[in-house]
């Protein structure tokens, strides 16, 4: 944990707050922090700063905190992922937390079991968990915005050009003559696909709306392996 992330209900009054949960655990037994020890603070979807202990005992830790910067800036991509299997899901929301991303998108596809679907690890408290484990990470607080579409079809037909807003949308392809780090700079969405890529047919669809091949390497790539691939050439 490289940053403290504090919600409005730690608030006591406008400059103080009081934890009790893990954090304040953290700041007790990690950080072995005294009172006077200033540690990095930030509100959730607002600005970073620093909160200087006023008191701490083996049920709080009260901070008196200073917000005076703001948020790293979002990665140039929003993201497009086809739901990978639960084992690894949890992973890649801390990935996408960690890059700043702003936007994922968590799309059904061919490869894609339905039963994915049914992972508690979807529940809206578990994958804030899992981004704010990322934010805590990268030092950010702003929680990426995760976005369900449980049909393929009706997803590019009908929303993927509108998502893209003018931006280029680029689909991983193995064989695509370009590669994505070759790609113009500025924002953009990203595609990627479940283990053993997009079949044919939602390739063709998603070129056929909006999307253009792009390839990772020549390497075949696992699921984590290909979104970090994709973000790190952003």
């Amino acid at each position: 944990m490289n940053i403290v992330v504090l919600d409005r209900s730690d608030w006591r009054d406008e400059q103080h707050v009081r934890l009790v949960d893990r954090r304040a655990d953290h700041i007790r037994a990690v950080l072995r922090a005294a009172v006077g020890d200033s540690v990095r603070v930030g509100e959730l979807n607002g600005h970073l700063g620093h909160g200087r202990i006023c008191a701490i005992d083996a049920d709080s830790v009260v901070l008196r905190v200073e917000l005076s910067q703001p948020p790293p800036p979002r990665h140039r991509f929003d993201v497009v992922l086809s739901l990978p299997r639960p084992k690894v899901l949890r992973r890649l929301f801390r990935t996408v937390a960690e890059y700043g991303v702003a936007n994922l998108h968590l799309i059904h596809s061919a490869r894609v079991e339905k039963s994915y679907w049914q992972s508690p690890l979807l529940a809206p408290d578990k994958v804030h968990d899992a981004l704010l484990a990322g934010m805590e990470r990268a030092s950010d607080t702003v929680v990426p915005q995760v976005h369900q579409h449980r049909r393929f079809r009706p997803f590019v037909e009908d929303q993927l050009k509108h998502l893209c807003a003018g931006r280029p949308c680029w689909i991983a392809q193995m064989g695509a003559s370009l590669a994505l780090r070759d790609t113009p700079a500025g924002d953009a969405v990203v595609m990627v696909g479940p283990e053993g890529g997009f079949v044919p047919f939602e390739l063709e669809l998603a070129q056929a709306v909006i999307a253009q091949p792009v390839h990772l390497g020549s390497r075949t790539l696992s699921v984590d392996t290909a979104l970090t691939t994709a973000l790190a050439q952003g």
